[in-house]
């Protein structure tokens, strides 16, 4: 699932008239990039939610065919947050395990591990985890060396948006609430049910004009 339905308030007029998943990203939209690479590696089925122009976003990725994707949508109206999202598309995701990636995070993370990342009966979910960037240096999570992840440790890593999470995670949430993932993790990790992963390699949040410079910028 990619997770497309955000206004992007942050980036000013570049998401006045465009959705913030087709802003160009090194000379290609956001969303191509992550399509590509899902494709490259393996995926075939896609779910995208969409909510603010959502049209302009359907029409750009269609069905999927030229990456050879099967691409369905989720549309909501008004939006439901993350987890809400989520909630929301589970009729689409089927009862196993499923990778979901933010829209608006650049990386060179390889899409082939989520394949492989094995969500027995003691996970309700895995997160890719990266260094703390300059507005986030407080961090979210902490990473034990059995994997598993903590709220509180001396040294907490940043949420990177890219993650997998078996359908029961979000088993206690109605249907067309809006809820963020936040507090659905805190409760998980509390019980020790997620892992994750700290990943090194090149990741950026395009939160706002100035951080899409620096990416546009960096070879």
């Amino acid at each position: 699932m990619i997770l497309a339905a955000g206004r992007g308030k942050r980036m000013g007029d570049l998401t006045i008239d465009k959705p913030k998943p087709l802003i160009s990203v090194k000379g290609k939209p956001l969303i191509e990039w992550h399509l590509e690479k899902l494709s490259a590696t393996g995926f075939k089925d896609i779910v995208i939610n969409i909510c603010y122009l959502p049209k302009i976003i359907i029409d750009f990725v269609g069905d999927g065919s030229r990456w050879q994707l099967n691409v369905t949508y989720s549309e909501e109206n008004p939006i439901l947050e993350t987890a809400g999202g989520i909630k929301k598309a589970l009729p689409l995701l089927g009862k196993e395990p499923f990778a979901v990636i933010n829209a608006d995070i650049f990386s060179n993370f390889d899409y082939a591990k989520l394949r492989l990342i094995n969500l027995n009966n003691s996970s309700d979910g895995y997160l890719v985890l990266v260094g703390n960037p300059e507005h986030n240096q407080v961090g979210d999570f902490g990473l034990l060396k059995n994997n598993r992840l903590v709220l509180n440790s001396e040294i907490l890593y940043t949420f990177s948006g890219i993650a997998i999470y078996h359908p029961r995670f979000f088993i206690e949430m109605e249907v067309g609430v809006k809820m963020q993932l936040l507090p659905l993790l805190k409760e998980s990790i509390s019980k020790s049910l997620i892992k994750g992963e700290l990943f090194k390699g090149i990741w950026s949040d395009i939160g706002t004009p100035e951080r899409l410079e620096i990416v546009n910028k960096r070879d």
